[in-house]
């Protein structure tokens, strides 16, 4: 069995740019499982739902739930509660990677943490790395290249940025795919409904705005593959 695993960002995107039904169509392709925590499901469905700018948006993520397209991993008690401490170490570990003037810069919150220690469960599970879909270009930047990160922090704040290097290594292993990557998959396969020539720059701009992390060249080069 395939999982990937997904943070709020990346459907929350794809709902806001109309193209929650390449997720339904990219299932049956995918012939495995869309995963999301209890936290992320909070983020995205039951949360959003008691407010009136944000609950059309859960209705459509609730309606993809409810379809099991996306849905909660296959785990037990032991294992949920093996999640908690995960998420809650990463959490710590990687809110207190990066210092400023003496007190620590606030990277990651819960619901990524917990999309992390799913990983970590799902590996032990599967004996395979099980790619995160995140968006949020700290967190990509953190398990990717964490020097990068602490080098746009401190242009960011003006300021030079102690860092404690030991806790990269918590971080170096997962795998990040963004919601970009995920789209152009789902353009290559037929299974975007527009078909003008500029769909492609179309999606990739819209997911771009809305919060995914991807620079313009790239854009290019997704373009030109």
């Amino acid at each position: 069995m395939k999982y990937l695993i997904f943070d709020s960002g990346p459907l929350i995107n794809f709902s806001m740019n109309g193209l929650l039904y390449l997720l339904e169509r990219l299932h049956e392709k995918f012939k495995g499982e869309f995963l999301i925590t209890k936290e992320v499901k909070q983020e995205i469905i039951d949360n959003p739902k008691n407010i009136k700018r944000f609950e059309l948006g859960a209705l459509r993520l609730e309606n993809l739930f409810k379809k099991k397209v996306i849905k909660h991993a296959d785990i037990d008690k032991k294992e949920v509660d093996e999640l908690r401490v995960i998420r809650d170490n990463l959490m710590q570990t990687a809110n207190s990677t990066f210092r400023i003037k003496g007190k620590t810069l606030h990277l990651i919150d819960k619901g990524e943490a917990a999309a992390m220690a799913l990983s970590i469960i799902m590996k032990k599970k599967t004996n395979f790395h099980v790619p995160l879909v995140v968006d949020e270009r700290t967190t990509r930047m953190l398990c990717e290249n964490p020097e990068n990160l602490k080098k746009l922090l401190g242009e960011k704040l003006h300021s030079s940025i102690e860092t404690n290097r030991k806790n990269y290594s918590d971080f170096k292993d997962f795998k990040i795919i963004r919601s970009t990557e995920i789209a152009y998959v789902a353009f290559k396969k037929g299974l975007v409904e527009l078909k003008d020539p500029k769909t492609l720059e179309a999606v990739l701009y819209g997911l771009k705005f809305n919060g995914c992390s991807i620079s313009e060249n790239e854009i290019r080069e997704m373009i030109m593959m």
